[in-house]
């Protein structure tokens, strides 16, 4: 058993899971998306991302982009987030936008486990 492997899953998979975690209920509804669980995502989501660092086969290069593309749109939700509360009051329709840029981390992080389970089904013992 490769144990960075193991590791490596783990942080791919706990990344899907925590996001969907967020992503999961009334798109409008702020009381259903805990800010937390936002900042879980984006933390694990860039653990999973430095793991990745490391794989210079063509399916790393495509693991990587789909973390990078999944850090930046949890980030912008967050920073998004944020700006509305300093600026202004939430509404509904603004905070359906952090939960839209969640969901498309969420995708990303689905084509991630995907290749990932894809990979991992391909190599030969």
């Amino acid at each position: 058993m490769n144990s960075e492997k193991v590791i490596s899953g783990f942080f791919i998979i706990l990344a899907l899971t925590i996001n969907f975690g967020f992503f999961y209920g009334d798109i409008s509804k702020i009381e259903f998306h805990s800010v937390y669980e936002l900042y879980a995502a984006i933390v694990i989501n860039l653990i999973a991302t430095i793991m990745k660092l490391g794989d210079k086969t063509q399916t790393g290069s495509v693991l990587l982009a789909t973390s990078f593309v999944a850090d930046l749109q949890l980030i912008s939700a967050a920073v998004l987030w944020g700006v509305i509360n300093m600026t202004s009051t939430m509404t509904p329709e603004l905070f359906t936008i952090v939960v839209s840029l969640s969901g498309g981390a969420l995708i990303a992080n689905i084509i991630s486990v995907t290749l990932f389970v894809g990979e991992t089904l391909l190599l030969k013992r």
